[in-house]
């Protein structure tokens, strides 16, 4: 971040008739070019919060120029720093504490939990609910069956009687086991065991992930030349994962076929229904 300069005489944050005829803007290559009200427009953050940020210090002053403040692109990108600490729970004293430590830390971690959100390769898709019946049949249209695949996590609520599918794939292959003679009951209580497990193995990657990646580079004080070599380890963490977990998968589901199989050919073979 370019250090700002900071003139000592008073500051009007309002715009004059001088600046009205730029646009609120200054002429100079590489100058603050923002008023505080522009800066409000373009954050989507109140005149007054901006204040209060700065007078927190939380915010660096803006650079005068005929006594008006002009802001620019970091104080842009400070502010959106701190909306998004906020909206991770983060209240205005624990993101001052992270600010003063150093700033770099916090905005890559905020960098990876963007990059982790491009893990979600589906675009989500609405259905009305007749729509759904049109699927599922009316068992769909039951108050418990629905609240079911809510629950599931295959369906979301998004009012005016219509439902969001975070992954339409799912859904597709919820329709398929149905198609089978599956009970839709029967389907969700699978889809949640799975997605129990599920929540474990990513567990489990996330976990190696932390302690054979992240923990060194966290104790040798975030190196800079290496947070590249850490983000490449992260954007490897899916299809890694991805990979292991089907070819364990197609390794188990074989070895439980055989199985489960082979015990109702033993059946048979006593004459056992």
């Amino acid at each position: 971040m370019r250090r700002i300069s900071v003139v000592t005489c008073p500051r009007v944050e309002h715009g004059t008739a001088d600046a009205q005829k730029n646009g609120g803007r200054s002429t100079g290559a590489g100058q603050a070019e923002m008023t505080i009200e522009e800066l409000s427009a373009r954050s989507g953050m109140t005149v007054r919060n901006i204040r209060s940020h700065r007078a927190r210090g939380l915010l660096p002053p803006p650079e005068v120029r005929d006594r008006i403040g002009y802001y620019g692109a970091e104080h842009l990108d400070r502010l959106r720093l701190i909306q998004e600490l906020q909206a991770e729970g983060f209240n205005l004293s624990g993101i001052k504490r992270l600010l003063e430590q150093r700033l770099g830390p916090a905005e890559q971690m905020l960098s990876f939990k963007r990059a982790l959100g491009s893990f979600d390769t589906e675009q989500p898709q609405a259905f009305t609910r007749e729509e759904l019946a049109e699927r599922f049949g009316k068992e769909i249209d039951d108050g418990d069956a629905l609240k079911r695949v809510i629950g599931a996590g295959v369906l979301v609520p998004i009012g005016d009687d219509r439902f969001e599918a975070p992954a339409p794939s799912l859904l597709d292959a919820a329709e398929a086991v149905i198609a089978q003679g599956i009970s839709l009951n029967r389907a969700l209580i699978v889809f949640a065991k799975v997605q129990e497990r599920c929540k474990s193995v990513s567990r489990e990657f996330v976990r190696l992930f932390l302690e054979e990646i992240w923990k060194p580079f966290e104790l040798a004080g975030y190196p800079d030349d290496r947070w590249p070599e850490v983000r490449e380890a992260l954007n490897q963490l899916r299809p890694l994962s991805s990979q292991a977990l089907a070819a364990i998968y197609q390794t188990t589901m074989a070895d439980e076929v055989d199985a489960a199989f082979g015990r109702q050919l033993e059946r048979l073979s006593k004459g056992k229904r």
